[in-house]
């Protein structure tokens, strides 16, 4: 049985997915602005949701700290940039590709 967790490497841009100390795969992501950081720390997958609507894209992946998740975009242009308010936005087949891999109570780490 796999155990994946992720790590959100701010700096790269980059979602990485581990199982144990291997790294599974690895995805662009976008992230908050300067005045609406992404926030540092560890935290697990809490909620998921398909087709969220609005500007979620394809799948919600909800975080431990209240308002904050790992989801599609409609606004694929934006992957890569920081331009969310906090969130960590990726391409919608990328974050389709990690739900199914991905349980509530993954970990997830954010790293500067």
């Amino acid at each position: 049985m796999a155990d994946y967790r992720i790590i959100v490497d701010l700096s790269q841009r980059k979602l990485h997915l581990l199982n144990g100390n291997t790294v599974v795969k690895s995805y662009p992501v976008g992230i908050g602005r300067i005045l609406t950081q992404t926030p540092l720390g560890e935290y697990t997958i809490v909620n998921r949701e398909k087709d969220p609507g609005g500007p979620y894209g394809a799948y919600w992946l909800g975080l431990s700290r209240p308002h904050y998740g790992i989801h599609g975009t409609n606004n694929p242009a934006s992957v890569g940039k920081r331009v969310s308010h906090g969130c960590i936005r990726m391409y919608n087949q990328d974050v389709m590709d990690l739900q199914s891999r991905v349980t509530l109570g993954t970990r997830v780490t954010i790293r500067q």
